[in-house]
């Protein structure tokens, strides 16, 4: 079994005055005062510097011809979601609609929403990893249709989710650590209903419409690729512009409703989930058993959620789809932390965390590992 020795890992500071150094009980150690979180700063420089980036992560011992097995691609499962899912979507939506103008409305709205802007995060996430169909054009097909719903650009978001994965919570380097340190709970209010995130896109869709990149998008992004950021984003905004003259000329932002608001209204759940990740968990780290969250939920939040519920396993074993994590867990949980028995369970935990490091930035929950474990 190989096991890299992640806490020991040195996080270094290029000076005294930017940051100081806080060993925590032997599990690493952690940047203090100062974060930054962009992908060109302090940080990212001293992530490539300390062999923090790109690097060997523990890899978990698991049966190569049970992993060959698990990771075998099929269309049968993630077809039978995705019809029920769209049937779901059109079902609540055409309620929704009918219902227009009377408080009955809202519950159908509600459920649309649901769909329509937490569900499809989950469609867009394993699709984007190409592992929910066997099909390469269902994966695409389904991926793009979700970017829409989750106002993402398509190129942007599979560069963005690559380097979450090789740089899990490494500061600097992963574009994708949705509770940065001090935390604010302003911000997590605003994400709640995914206001700050679609500002931040509706950015990002008009820098690229305009031809430009960020610094953190030259960081990112392989330099063939930029003339697809360019045509996403304008094909992109070309909807939105779209979306508002109908409003305009209908004179109803009743079509805004069905598509487009739902990004914003129908994000909570998907928040719900999704802050169980890595909430509150270890930074700067080359263990995902450290930094990754698995908690059990009822099989309707699995539906939505796409079993990403076992969110460690997924970070071990990337390629495994979606239908195969629960099989993957009972094949080598032995190795891992003990799972959260429920959501409940999980926030009991993510929350206080998250109140702590409001003012502690170097205050992190410790998973217990397992016996194995040298």
């Amino acid at each position: 079994m190989s096991i890299l020795t992640a806490h020991r890992e040195r996080v270094a500071c290029p000076s005294a005055s930017a940051c100081r150094v806080q060993r925590v009980s032997g599990q690493g150690e952690q940047l203090s005062e100062s974060r930054d979180y962009s992908l060109t700063g302090v940080s990212a420089r001293s992530a490539v510097l300390n062999g923090l980036a790109q690097a060997q992560w523990y890899v978990c011992p698991v049966d190569r011809t049970v992993l060959k097995s698990l990771m075998r691609r099929r269309n049968g499962p993630a077809v039978r979601d995705t019809l029920i899912w769209l049937a779901a979507l059109a079902a609540s939506g055409a309620l929704a609609f009918h219902f227009r103008g009377h408080w009955t409305a809202i519950p159908f709205f509600a459920l649309y929403g649901v769909l329509y802007g937490s569900a499809s995060d989950s469609r867009w996430h394993e699709c984007g990893h190409g592992t929910a169909f066997k099909t390469d054009w269902m994966n695409n097909a389904v991926y793009l249709i979700a970017c829409v719903m989750m106002l993402r650009e398509p190129m942007v978001w599979r560069w963005s989710h690559a380097r979450h994965h090789t740089d899990t919570l490494v500061v600097g380097r992963d574009p994708e650590i949705a509770n940065p340190r001090p935390v604010s709970f302003t911000g997590l209010l605003l994400d709640l209903f995914a206001i700050r995130t679609t500002a931040l896109a509706l950015r990002s869709l008009v820098i690229h419409t305009c031809g430009r990149l960020t610094p953190a998008d030259r960081n990112l992004i392989a330099e063939a690729d930029y003339p697809r950021v360019f045509r996403d984003a304008r094909i992109g905004l070309s909807m939105i512009v779209g979306l508002i003259a109908v409003c305009v000329a209908g004179h109803s932002v009743l079509p805004a409703l069905f598509v487009g608001l739902p990004t914003l209204y129908g994000a909570p759940l998907g928040v719900f989930f999704s802050t169980t990740q890595h909430a509150g968990l270890a930074e700067n780290v080359l263990d995902h058993r450290r930094n990754c969250r698995t908690v059990y939920m009822n099989p309707a939040f699995r539906f939505l959620y796409w079993n990403m519920n076992y969110h460690l396993e997924h970070h071990l074993f990337p390629m495994v789809p979606f239908h195969s994590l629960r099989r993957l867990h009972e094949a080598i949980r032995v190795h891992l932390p003990p799972p959260y028995t429920s959501n409940w369970a999980a926030y009991r935990e993510i929350l206080p965390a998250l109140w702590r490091q409001r003012t502690d930035a170097d205050w992190f929950v410790e998973r217990p590992m397992p016996r194995s474990v040298s």
